[in-house]
């Protein structure tokens, strides 16, 4: 798992797990008793792990890549290579944020289109997610696309969770850490990211970023989720799309101790057979 990974001979899709850390102390890994956010247990299994098992299930999926922090353990490398058997996979070293990450593995990787990406913290992450994105990939002809969660989908399921919504014109939406870079040209948006990645949780912030007239469409409420793609399309100058999820569970990652609770508690009804996993609700 050094140099330039080959993974030409594998299935279509590359798949990139982000599992480095934002800087700083995570009160997630503090409140679990670890140094790193991505080996949390969620229900007794490493979120990371969950999320290699989930993309190993995937039929689209032939290699797996993870930007991992340079203090992972050789114990945690055996079990990531334990975890992901049958399917090729590389260990990259993780950027400063994770658009570098993304950057500096798509300078790694062999062959790196198209490439799925995700993050470490999203353990509800499963295999029907995976394939309605990648389908919906399919069906366009964009260099970059994002999947978002539209809000009545995660409230009518989970009204106590407090995300982050883009308040479009067609209703508010919730980013659901799952992104494809389908051509070189989708590098654009990677760059765009970059600059304005700091304001993730500021979503006004981000619309300023894609200019005035974007801006006011966005605060008056008419910004839809396809005026938003076409005008994304033109600033990055790459064609992106925005996939809407119909999957709660989708846009539920771990940025915080209650969210943890609360997926622990989904993944234990998953496994009570209470909820199929990665039904739309």
């Amino acid at each position: 798992m050094t140099g330039r990974p080959d993974f030409t001979d594998r299935g279509p899709l590359a798949a990139l797990i982000l599992a480095g850390e934002r800087g700083g102390d995570n009160p997630v890994a503090q409140a679990a008793g670890v140094t790193e956010k991505c080996w949390v247990p969620a229900a007794g299994v490493p979120m990371l792990l969950r999320v290699v098992d989930t993309l190993c299930q995937c039929r689209a999926v032939g290699r797996i890549a993870i930007s991992l922090q340079a203090g992972a353990t050789d114990e945690d490398r055996e079990a990531l290579s334990r975890r992901a058997a049958g399917v090729e996979l590389a260990l990259l070293p993780c950027g400063a944020s994770p658009t570098a990450s993304i950057l500096e593995a798509v300078g790694s990787l062999e062959s790196p289109y198209p490439l799925l990406i995700t993050t470490a913290d999203h353990p509800l992450l499963n295999v029907e997610m995976v394939d309605h994105f990648w389908m919906a990939c399919e069906g366009s002809d964009a260099d970059v696309a994002a999947a978002v969660t539209p809000a009545s989908v995660i409230q009518q399921a989970y009204p106590e969770t407090q995300r982050t919504y883009l308040k479009f014109g067609d209703g508010p939406r919730s980013g659901a850490n799952l992104f494809a870079l389908l051509r070189p040209q989708g590098l654009r948006a990677v760059e765009f990211w970059r600059r304005v990645e700091q304001n993730r949780k500021r979503p006004w912030r981000i619309m300023g970023a894609f200019g005035l007239p974007n801006l006011l469409a966005y605060l008056l409420g008419r910004l839809t989720v396809d005026r938003a793609a076409r005008q994304a399309s033109q600033i990055f100058g790459a064609k992106a799309v925005i996939v809407d999820l119909p999957f709660a569970e989708a846009a539920i990652d771990v940025d915080k101790p209650a969210d943890l609770v609360l997926v622990e508690r989904i993944l234990k009804d998953r496994e009570r057979g209470h909820v199929q996993a990665g039904a739309p609700l």
